[in-house]
């Protein structure tokens, strides 16, 4: 039940945030927004305090009285910038007190200050507005109403409904759904029935509602359409029947039989009964009580620690497959059936693996889009004007690194926010727009995403970077021999920051450490570009998954390492007089013209092997960011798709071992060590 609650608040915060984000752009609030802010804030107070979140329940509430003001004043001059703003300030609020709630905290935050300015707010747009019905405003809110004449008003309360209600298959907690249904419809209705009549906390109540549908009865003075539109708003709503009843019929009856009704004119109030059937968000009029029929649920919600257990079983049947085919027994053995049985193994096992991978990915959309509130914010209080540009949001990665990028994505956004774009007047001077851009992009390359962030801003100053550089210590060479991307990858670097005023977002080098680190962690790699006064380009280059890949096995003596398919640029045989070696006695290599490092592997690791001299052995060459370096090793074993599975403890302990990133297990049962190209490369 609160895992449920947090994933519905969560969302519905998040779309909330969006909708008032979209709003502020054009300067208005649309009444389908002003609805849909309505109604999820709505939601919210009822769940939550059906969950006695007091805190959130009270903040909701007084978000919900604003917008049911506006909602009832179409024409109200609103600051739709401070509307934003107070609106924004209460979704924080939500989701400070729901991530105390994760943590198993109490969501005891203080509401007075946040209360207050709403209900100011709310003040301020009565007086300078048309007035309402007061009265409704009160009953919304909960105040008390002295009502002249009760007979008066029990006629405003006329409409008679029915209405039999399924969720969506595989939802659970039914019960709770229909109290949460009953909760939500106090403030729309009254004399209120329901079959059944328990509904909270009783296992055959639950039953019956999956079986027969959830049947509900009462008197309102709504109209149809808004009773229509309340229930096509339920949360995992499969399908629904509503009856529009005549006035004097028994509210506590559900067996009545329909009469026929044929509307001539629809826009003319139809007779009664009316029936209205909705089935995966689709709706039909019917007569004579139709049954409506029962449709396939499409989407099902499927909690992520099972995908990781069905990944993880996917990998050890894919081990299991290549023990079987690459089984030392089977060396030198002629069996035809047992090659064309194993490759239609291999290619059902290959099937199954990309489908539960498709299952696990997830478009970078959301992720994308939380970015607008980022800009939203920091270009008010830095007063820059900003834009934000996506591209290729619907570009898919795994679950699990999804997990890895927002930070990273949040912290490059502020950077550029802050540190890379200028002030309109500094843009006008140069030249430019005065509204910066920042966009974000996410393509396909490969067995990699890119997702890469660029600003049309002042760019990197290299002589600055240099300059905080050298001072740190961090140049052990001729600073003509560095790149400009070496340079500029300076500022990921804990600690390590060009801003010479430490603000509220910037200046205490600490942010862009946590990109790479962050980006590492799930085997990915960032570079940097810029250039003066036309702007900087954030590269991050992550795998689409963690789980899997194609690597090519080595032997170093008795150990075997696995290096991924992507990094290597090619192998080959070299002789010995092809090796330069330097005073140092580092070996190197000439290539094309070009001259590479080797690395010998059995050095490196500290491995006995008799394959010590050059052309005995084999040389790969490995890149990552433009850089390339030739490793050494005694032999190829072939390249095979391997399964990914982090390292040992008993090895993460020894901080001093380098370029490995994780390990697997091969066909004959022995584990090969996977080598990172980038930690071997910057070793």
């Amino acid at each position: 039940m609160l895992d449920m609650y947090i994933f519905e608040t969560t969302q519905l915060v998040e779309q909330i945030e969006q909708v008032i984000i979209d709003s502020e752009k054009v300067g208005s609030l649309t009444e389908e927004a002003i609805n849909e802010v309505f109604r999820i804030m709505h939601t919210i107070k009822g769940s939550s305090g059906m969950m006695m979140f007091n805190t959130i329940t009270t903040v909701a509430h007084s978000i919900e009285d604003l917008f049911y003001f506006l909602r009832e004043n179409k024409s109200a001059n609103v600051d739709c910038s401070r509307l934003s703003d107070i609106v924004l300030e209460g979704i924080d609020f939500i989701k400070t007190e729901v991530d105390k709630i994760i943590e198993k905290e109490n969501p005891d935050g203080d509401t007075a200050t946040l209360i207050s300015d709403i209900k100011e707010f709310l003040s301020y747009l009565k007086e300078n507005n048309v007035a309402i019905d007061e009265e409704r405003i009160n009953e919304k809110s909960g105040e008390p109403q002295e009502y002249i004449n009760s007979a008066a008003c029990d006629n405003l309360r006329k409409n008679v409904f029915k209405a039999t209600i399924y969720f969506e298959d595989g939802c659970e907690m039914e019960d709770i759904r229909a109290f949460s249904i009953i909760n939500d419809l106090n403030g729309l209705a009254e004399e209120i029935y329901h079959i059944p009549e328990e509904v909270f906390g009783n296992e055959k109540s639950i039953e019956i509602i999956r079986n027969e549908g959830f049947k509900i009865s009462f008197n309102t003075d709504k109209g149809y359409e808004e009773i229509h539109k309340f229930f096509t708003q339920i949360v995992l709503l499969k399908e629904f029947k509503l009856i529009q009843e005549e006035d004097n019929e028994d509210l506590n009856k559900f067996g009545r039989k329909e009469q026929d009704c044929i509307e001539e004119n629809p826009a003319e109030i139809p007779c009664s009964p009316k029936i209205i059937e909705v089935q995966n968000g689709k709706s039909e009029n019917t007569n004579k009580g139709k049954q409506s029929n029962s449709s396939h649920q499409n989407i099902i919600s499927v909690n992520v620690s099972k995908l990781d257990q069905l990944m993880d079983m996917i990998g050890e049947l894919v081990i299991s497959e290549a023990m079987v085919t690459q089984n030392p027994d089977l060396k030198g053995l002629s069996l035809d059936n047992f090659q064309k049985a194993a490759r239609q193994l291999e290619k059902i096992t290959g099937e199954l693996q990309d489908i539960v991978m498709s299952i696990r990915m997830v478009p970078l959309a959301a992720t994308f889009q939380k970015m607008n509130r980022i800009v939203r914010d920091m270009s008010k209080k830095l007063s820059k004007e900003v834009k934000l540009k996506i591209i290729g949001e619907d570009t898919e990665v795994d679950k699990n690194i999804i997990e890895h990028i927002s930070d990273p994505l949040m912290h490059i956004v502020r950077n550029s926010i802050d540190h890379g774009l200028e002030s309109s007047d500094e843009r006008s001077a140069k030249g430019k727009l005065e509204i910066g851009t920042i966009t974000l992009e996410a393509r396909n390359e490969g067995g990699d995403v890119l997702i890469i962030i660029s600003d049309d801003g002042k760019g990197l100053n290299r002589e600055k970077v240099l300059a905080r550089a050298r001072e740190n210590g961090l140049i052990n060479r001729p600073e003509n021999e560095i790149a400009d991307k070496e340079v500029f990858s300076y500022i990921f670097l804990p600690g390590f920051s060009t801003k010479e005023k430490v603000t509220e977002f910037s200046g205490r080098g600490v942010g862009m450490d946590v990109v790479t680190k962050n980006i590492n962690l799930v085997g990915g790699t960032v570079s940097i570009d810029s250039k003066q006064d036309v702007g900087t380009t954030i590269t991050l280059k992550i795998p689409l998954t963690l789980a899997t890949m194609d690597g090519m096995t080595i032997k170093v003596g008795k150990s075997n390492y696995t290096i991924p398919v992507k990094s290597i640029k090619e192998s080959f045989r070299a002789k010995e007089n092809d090796i330069i070696i330097d005073p140092d006695g580092n070996e190197s290599i000439m290539i094309r013209g070009k001259c590479y490092s080797i690395l010998r592997l059995h050095k490196l690791y500290k491995v006995k092997t008799n394959v010590v001299n050059i052309s005995d052995g084999i040389i790969v060459m490995i890149s990552s960011e433009d850089k390339s370096i030739c490793i050494f090793a005694d032999e190829l074993i072939g390249q095979y798709q391997v399964v990914v599975k982090a390292l040992p403890q008993y090895i993460k302990k020894f901080n001093k071992i380098n370029g490995l990133s994780g390990c697997t297990l091969l066909g004959d049962g022995s584990i090969s060590l996977i080598l990172d190209a980038a930690g071997l490369i910057n070793y």
